[in-house]
């Protein structure tokens, strides 16, 4: 948004709000005399391997299952709501006032970078008051007329959430697939839509898996993954032609293991459909059909063997494959087209130790590998033909850039993205011949906004048993390291999934109130190879809270903060983590913000009918094995939980989760207010529209930042906008 279209009362408050130079701290006074709601108890038991547990709350899982009590269940989360708002009454103008502070850094009308697939240029924009992005292409040349394919806030209309999902488009460019979620429990409605009518095409197929869909090169048949509605994991592949009824619908493939994720895609030649199927990063089992015979039988491309990790794509005569056959880190390999089993490939790019392969782009004169090496992507260009090879270089400590869309083989372009904490997402396009690039796009901060204010830096933290933690900070110039300074850490530390130093426009509120903001880059991710994701799973998972504990005291140490002024924040898995800390080392926080959170460990993984939990008994273990049991129960949350001091919480849920089941973290801060011995603030706050991404909508998703940062703000006597 240009400054000129700001109203003036906006324009004044992102002056004084974004540009401020003082800081004033005031303790802030919460409500006297409000009761916290006080959940009833009914005792569940639960027994194994000769061990039995007690869960007073275990009724709360009735909403859903349509129980007895579930209107109480919507009871107590209405109360533990209008707690909430008791509770931060007094900072409800605060509230407001971060809420158009975060708005006001937003360019409303905005645009991505287009990129040409298939003789159309597309990208999305986004209108100034508009919560949903518009998803448009124009024909061959960026002049041309903008084909408007899907406007998600006309689709939006009358409902409390909405999330498109695939909006994969035809060979001939004419159809379009389109996944749509209106209740946040991530079961997509597919749709097709006539690009040159704009008609919708009259049948509709419920609970798929959103954004997992294939056309085939006939323009007419569709594949798409069918999702059970007990564990919400997607489990069969069917195929559709369009304009009939699904009824008669094909189901081509069944996940018999129900431990197994699956998808369907296209491979970036086309000429391929692929059917993945893959097991917590420790087993594969894919399959491939010519596109052009869509009635044709897909075929095994490697048969699952346990430790087995593969993903594929396609270019002229070979599959390429990114594999840790014999690799812990992963190599790339290629086969022929008609021999794809393991014995048939050879290698490309081998293996090494200290790097972590983590994926590959294939060009017609190029190969682009993403490496990541010591908790930082690097991406590696090698020329085809005489097999010279060269890194982009990134001067700042700590990034993150990957390759962008790129579905052009015939190109010696690269498209990537880059970021740092101080650097705004920005997209560049690369020339892989001459290396030079240019930047095609740089998110603007609205209100004004100058990376040389603030400081980045990538700090390691020392572990208990010695190992080396990466630490990303962020914090504004003139902050003195003398412990005096807020210090929010985060954390997730889960599912080999790495955490990246990425800029953030929201977290320049918590900056320019002193803040130093810090990255964990804790066992579990893959920050630092395969290694450190085996190191913080199943029977080592406890490593990844002591590394999130030591990170901390590190930073203290180090004079970043000190205690009295460490706060913790995390979601999803993330919020295992903050359950887990806030039990092994509840002095240490004087705040924790937990999202989402997956508390109730032993008790989600002992229902197989609860979304995802076969799907990760390799991640967390298998409560029927009494080793993995005990381990389990030794740091889950909820089961941890004692009479003692505990710090500040905020903790958040929603009532359609289909990740982490609305109950978890329900039942957990029941539970604390049972057993905790002090006097600090718990606060639950359940959205009750939304599922496990919180709310749908760029801006009604700030109401819940504005929330988190409030509460961190009042607990270091922050509850005003800044001057300036």
């Amino acid at each position: 948004m240009k400054r000129k279209n700001l109203l003036p009362g906006t324009l004044l408050f992102i002056l004084a709000c974004n540009n401020s130079t003082e800081v004033k701290k005031e303790p802030f006074k919460w409500p006297e005399g409000v009761s916290a709601p006080v959940a009833e108890k009914k005792p569940y038991k639960m027994a194994a391997h000769g061990d039995e547990r007690i869960d007073n709350y275990y009724w709360m899982n009735d909403y859903f299952k349509k129980g007895p009590d579930s209107n109480k269940v919507v009871d107590y989360l209405k109360a533990e709501n209008a707690y909430v708002d008791t509770m931060m009454s007094g900072l409800k103008k605060f509230r407001e006032d971060l809420f158009m502070e975060l708005k006001g850094r937003i360019k409303e009308q905005d645009e991505s970078v287009p990129y040409k697939d298939n003789g159309y240029w597309y990208y999305t924009r986004f209108e100034t008051g508009k919560d949903y992005p518009i998803y448009c292409r124009k024909k061959e040349t960026l002049d041309a007329p903008e084909e408007i394919i899907h406007d998600a806030n006309k689709a939006a209309e009358g409902k409390g959430y909405y999330n498109a999902a695939g909006l994969e488009i035809s060979d001939n460019n004419e159809m379009m697939a389109i996944g749509e979620d209106d209740v946040s429990r991530r079961l997509y409605k597919l749709r097709f839509k006539n690009l040159k009518t704009g008609e919708f095409s009259p049948e509709t197929i419920p609970n798929t898996e959103g954004g997992s869909y294939a056309w085939a090169a006939d323009n007419k048949t569709v594949f798409y993954i069918l999702k059970d509605l007990t564990t919400l994991l997607g489990f069969q592949v069917w195929r559709h032609e369009v304009g009939t009824d699904p009824k008669n619908d094909v189901k081509v493939y069944e996940e018999k293991d129900n431990r197994h994720y699956i998808g369907v895609g296209r491979s970036k030649s086309k000429k391929y459909v692929f059917i993945y199927s893959s097991l917590s990063e420790q087993q594969s089992e894919h399959r491939f059909l010519d596109a052009s015979d869509p009635k044709g039988t897909f075929t095994v491309f490697q048969p699952r063997t346990m430790g087995l990790v593969y993903e594929m794509d396609h270019f002229n005569d070979k599959f390429y494959i990114r594999t840790n056959l014999d690799a812990a880190n992963f190599r790339l390999m290629e086969c022929p087209l008609d021999k794809t089993a393991k014995e048939n490939w050879k290698e490309v790019i081998a293996l090494r130790k200290d790097v972590y392969l983590d994926g590959f782009t294939l060009f017609k004169e190029h190969l682009v590998i993403s490496e990541l090496k010591e908790g930082l992507l690097n991406l590696r260009i090698i020329n085809q033909k005489d097999k010279s090879e060269h890194y982009l270089p990134f001067d700042e400590p700590a990034y993150l850039a990957f390759a962008g869309a790129n579905p052009d083989f015939n190109t010696n372009i690269l498209r990537f993205n880059y970021q740092s904490m101080i650097t705004p997402g920005s997209v560049y396009d690369y020339n892989m011949d001459t290396k030079t690039k240019e930047l095609k796009k740089q998110n603007e901060v609205v209100g004004g906004y100058n990376k040389n204010d603030y400081v980045t830096e990538r700090l390691f933290a020392t572990s208990r048993d010695g190992k080396k933690i990466p630490v990303s900070i962020v914090y504004k110039k003139g902050i003195k390291k003398d412990g005096t300074a807020p210090l929010l850490l985060t954390g997730y530390g889960s599912y080999g999934s790495s955490s990246f130093a990425t800029f953030s426009s929201n977290r320049l509120s918590l900056l320019n109130r002193g803040f130093a903001v810090a990255i964990a880059h804790i066992r579990g991710g893959q920050e630092m190879g395969r290694e450190w994701y085996e190191d913080g799973k199943m029977l080592n998972k406890k490593n990844t809270f002591y590394d999130f504990i030591d990170c901390a005291e590190f930073l203290i140490k180090e004079k970043y903060t000190s205690k009295g002024h460490v706060y913790a924040q995390g979601g999803s898995a993330g919020g295992l983590l903050m359950g887990a800390i806030a039990n092994m080392r509840p002095d240490l926080w004087n705040g924790i913000v937990a999202q989402v959170p997956f508390v109730d460990v032993i008790t989600t993984m002992s229902d197989p009918s609860i979304p995802l939990t076969t799907g990760e008994y390799l991640e967390w273990g298998n409560p029927a094995i009494k080793e993995e049991y005990f381990y389990m129960k030794s740091y889950s949350p909820y089961d941890n939980v004692e009479k003692k001091d505990y710090p500040n919480m905020l903790v958040t849920t929603g009532l359609h989760d289909s990740q982490v089941q609305y109950f978890e973290p329900a039942k957990w801060v029941a539970k604390l207010r049972e057993m905790k011995t002090d006097k600090n603030i718990i606060l639950f706050k359940t959205n009750m529209e939304a599922g496990h991404g919180g709310a749908s909508g760029r801006f009604r998703a700030l109401e819940d930042v504005a929330l988190v940062y409030a509460f961190l703000c009042s607990l270091e006597g922050i509850t005003s906008c800044l001057k300036a």
